[in-house]
């Protein structure tokens, strides 16, 4: 399946920069998107320097919610927000005094990532951190959640009137420019030796390496979820499993049809039976496209579900545009249950008397 990439590199313009974290970008672009991935094909997307938070959100998000394997590399310099001692990532124009309205807040970095599928996501990361954050840090290493996999560096302020290199991430894509990405947990342990002594070498650090949960299976992961009420989070990652099916295999593929008639079941789960209904008659429907009989089970059961879900719908506006396409389709699907079609035109004959 293809991967995304991401490329972040971050710092304050002017007295305030403790890194020169745009410089690791050309070393990284030299590398083959394949390569930087992990997979055959990859979308590379870069961001060097910017300027707002809302704007570097925006590219995380479709990042985040991209199919696939995702890889986020990640340079800069972090500081604190003295109001809730939260540790943001400094953008261009991030001052000590405007770390709230101009850097970006790295929960919001595990907030984005935090629905992505057990392992499938890698940070690698080379941050800088001011005073205070690194006083933090010493004590509360960061970390991306518990389902991402995050290798990397934090390194203490450089001297006084010193701009830092990205030493951690020249050294990674170093490697990474010979066409072969080893594993992240060995990509790290080289990056690391290969820290010269003019950065202070790998000691000087705090060392990010957390591996991250082996991939689970989905159907786990969303059962869960509904479980605990979170009916959204449960669609939010059926929906992405039928994104990346529909990619790998088609739209009308099993794998991605599959996903739909989960995210049916979903919408029933969480009571919206005209989300259930509606979804159920677009199962219906492609299978039909797909030259599948009338008859044959899977399209018998996603019409008489359908049907099912159309019963409890309270919106009669709802209620009578769906039951139109029901009924066309109990022309061609009638099922096992004689007077089935009746029934939908009985329903739909009282539901226009109340418009």
């Amino acid at each position: 399946m293809p991967g995304t990439v991401l490329l972040l590199a971050a710092a304050p313009v002017g007295r305030g920069r403790l890194v020169d974290a745009a410089s690791v970008l050309p070393v990284l672009a030299a590398v083959a998107p394949s390569v930087l991935s992990g997979t055959d094909t990859a979308t590379v997307v870069e961001l060097a320097d910017p300027l707002e938070p809302q704007a570097v959100l925006t590219r995380l998000r479709a990042a985040a919610a991209a199919p696939g394997p995702l890889t986020v590399f990640v340079t800069g310099q972090l500081q604190l927000d003295r109001r809730q001692h939260l540790p943001h990532l400094a953008l261009a124009r991030t001052t000590p005094a405007t770390v709230r309205y101009t850097a970006l807040p790295w929960h919001w970095l595990r907030e984005e990532l935090r629905l992505r599928p057990d392992g499938t996501t890698t940070v690698v990361a080379d941050l800088h951190a001011d005073a205070e954050s690194w006083q933090l840090l010493r004590g509360r290493p960061l970390d991306c959640g518990h389902n991402i996999a995050l290798y990397g560096r934090v390194a203490p302020p450089p001297a006084r009137r010193t701009v830092a290199a990205p030493a951690y991430m020249k050294a990674v894509a170093t490697i990474l420019r010979s066409g072969h990405r080893p594993p992240p947990a060995q990509l790290h342990e080289q990056a690391l030796s290969r820290l010269d002594e003019e950065d202070g070498g790998p000691g000087a650090g705090l060392g990010l390496a957390a591996p991250g949960p082996v991939p689970a299976d989905p159907h786990t992961v969303i059962t869960a979820c509904v479980q605990a009420g979170r009916h959204g989070d449960a669609d939010a990652l059926a929906a992405r499993w039928e994104r990346a099916a529909a990619l790998a295999h088609g739209a009308a593929s099993e794998d991605a049809l599959h996903w739909a008639e989960v995210r049916a079941d979903l919408a029933m789960f969480a009571g919206d039976a005209a989300r259930s209904c509606r979804a159920w008659l677009s199962v219906a429907a492609t299978r039909l496209a797909m030259g599948q009989a009338a008859d044959a089970l899977a399209v018998e059961t996603a019409v008489d579900r359908a049907h099912h879900q159309w019963g409890l719908i309270h919106d009669p506006e709802r209620a009578r545009e769906l039951g139109s396409l029901l009924a066309e389709l109990r022309g061609r699907v009638p099922g096992r249950r004689q007077g089935a079609l009746d029934h939908v035109r009985r329903q739909l004959s009282q539901l226009q008397t109340q418009a």
